[in-house]
C-alpha cells in the first residue's frame, strides 16, 4: 500500500520514479465559483491554465460533481453539517489523487482461481505532515485511505504586526527525510504559510521534490508564490481562482 509505514529507502539510493500525471482542467473553460457576500465582487474570474504556472500544479479533472462540492463549500448559507460533509467529500478525492501520484513497481499476483495477474503496487515509506489548524481537517481523509500511515505537523502562524509566517511547532517522523511527503493544507491564499513549512522540512532532510502538497483551493498568487520558490515541488488542487474561501478552517472546525 502507499501509505505503509516502511521507510523508504530508494529515495537516498538516487533512483527516482517518473511521477504519474493526473489530467488537467480544460483551460479554454471558465473557472467556476460562487462568491460570499464577504468577497468582493468585483474580482475579474479568470481562468488559470497550467501554462501559466507550470507543470508543477496538477488541476484534479473537473466534473459537476466537483462543481458541486466547491459550490456548497463557497456559499455562505450552506449549514455547518453540509460544509462538514461536502468538505470531507473533496478532501477525499484530493487524498485519492495525492496518492495515485506517488510512485510504484510493477507485480504478479495469484487469483484464487490460480491465474496470475499482472498489476502494480506502490513502494513503501510514505508520511503525511498537516499544516495546522485547518490541514488537520485533511487527516481523517488521509487516514480513510491509509490506516498506518504516520502524520507530522507544524504550526504556523503570522506575526501580527509584520504579516510574516513564524513557526511555533514542528514535530515528524524521525525519518522524514527517507519518504515522500504528502503536505496538507487545504486553502492556498498568499502561500506564505506552505512557503515556511516547506522550508521546515527541507531544514529537516526533506528534498522539494519529494513533497506533495495537497489542497482544495488555491490563488493564482498563492501557487505562483509557492512555485517560484520551490521549483520542484508538486501542488496538488481542485481549483485556482482569484477569491480562495478563507473561512474554510473556522467553518470546518465550528469556530466562526
Amino acid at each position: 500500500m502507499p501509505c505503509h509505514n516502511q521507510q523508504l529507502n530508494s529515495v537516498n539510493s538516487g533512483q527516482e520514479h517518473p511521477m504519474k500525471q493526473v489530467r488537467f482542467a480544460n483551460s479554454s473553460s471558465s473557472v467556476p465559483a460562487v462568491l460570499n457576500s464577504s468577497e468582493p465582487t468585483d474580482v475579474p474570474m479568470q481562468p488559470v491554465s497550467q501554462d501559466s504556472l507550470g507543470p508543477q500544479l496538477k488541476l484534479l479533472p473537473l466534473n459537476d460533481q466537483i462543481r458541486e462540492l466547491q459550490t456548497i463549500i463557497r456559499d455562505k448559507t450552506t449549514s455547518r453539517g453540509d460544509f462538514v460533509f461536502c468538505a470531507d467529500r473533496l478532501i477525499r478525492l484530493v487524498v485519492e489523487e495525492g496518492l495515485n501520484q506517488l510512485p510504484f513497481s510493477e507485480c504478479t499476483v495469484t487469483t484464487p482461481t490460480g491465474y496470475k495477474y499482472e498489476g502494480v503496487k506502490f513502494e513503501r515509506g510514505n508520511c503525511g505532515v498537516s499544516i495546522m489548524r485547518s490541514g488537520e481537517a485533511m487527516e481523517q481523509g488521509l487516514r480513510d485511505c491509509c490506516r498506518s500511515i504516520r502524520i507530522g505537523k507544524i504550526l504556523i502562524q503570522s506575526d501580527e504586526e509584520t504579516q510574516k509566517a513564524k513557526v511555533y511547532y514542528a514535530k515528524f517522523p524521525p525519518d522524514v527525510y527517507r519518504r515522500k511527503v504528502l503536505l496538507m493544507y487545504p486553502i492556498l491564499s498568499t502561500g506564505n504559510t506552505v512557503i515556511e513549512a516547506v522550508r521546515v522540512l527541507i531544514e529537516h532532510g526533506v528534498q522539494p521534490r519529494h513533497i506533495i502538497l495537497l489542497s482544495l483551493f488555491s490563488t493564482p498568487h498563492g501557487a505562483k508564490s509557492i512555485i517560484q520558490e520551490f521549483p520542484d515541488i508538486t501542488i496538488l488542487t481542485t481549483e485556482v481562482h482569484p477569491v480562495a474561501p478563507t473561512h474554510f478552517g473556522q467553518r470546518y472546525f465550528g469556530t466562526d
